[in-house]
């Protein structure tokens, strides 16, 4: 797992140990990126549901301003904390140990870019994104980047519309963005 562009490119970031965490593989975040380009750099990220911080990483490389990562599992916070300065973008990142939801309930509006890679086929999805809509916390050009699995929860709620979505092996990628927006 490394950093594919950017002012870090090359680097080779700590991969989770076991099952617990599954981080995007580099083909999976090279292709995302391809699709987002042209929304970076970004001014605020969100890398929901964290994991090992590899999405909000790659953007902070390709220099957005500042991300803040959510995680709740003790390990994997443990594991994005060290990504984080084994990057050295200790001072964009911000990380909350908390679970998603509940940091969704007090986040600050507003963000340009969304990672979410909840749990697969937990329910997470749809509550997250409902959150989101909610509360503001998507800028009116942003975008979020959902990663699911083939035949899994499917990333729907009529605040959004699907801008692009994509299969990878069994890795489907939708970018979502405001359904008020032409």
């Amino acid at each position: 797992m490394r950093i594919i562009a950017g002012v870090r490119k090359g680097l080779r970031l700590k991969a989770p140990d076991g099952m617990d965490t599954r981080p995007t593989t580099d083909r999976v975040k090279e292709a995302v990126f391809n699709i987002i380009q042209t929304h970076l750099p970004a001014r605020r990220v969100l890398d929901l549901y964290a994991g090992s911080a590899a999405m909000g990483l790659e953007a902070l490389s390709r220099r957005s301003d500042m991300c803040v990562f959510v995680e709740r599992d003790r390990k994997a916070l443990s594991l994005v904390r060290h990504n984080i300065s084994l990057a050295g973008f200790d001072d964009s990142a911000e990380v909350v140990a908390s679970d998603a939801l509940s940091y969704l309930d007090s986040a600050a509006p507003e963000f340009d870019i969304i990672f979410m890679d909840p749990p697969y086929n937990k329910g997470l999805i749809s509550p997250s994104l409902f959150k989101v809509s909610q509360r503001g916390l998507l800028s009116r050009d942003g975008i979020i980047v959902v990663e699911t699995e083939k035949g899994g929860e499917e990333p729907q709620l009529p605040d959004f519309k699907t801008v692009r979505q994509a299969v990878y092996g069994k890795v489907v990628i939708t970018v979502l963005t405001r359904g008020d927006i032409g």
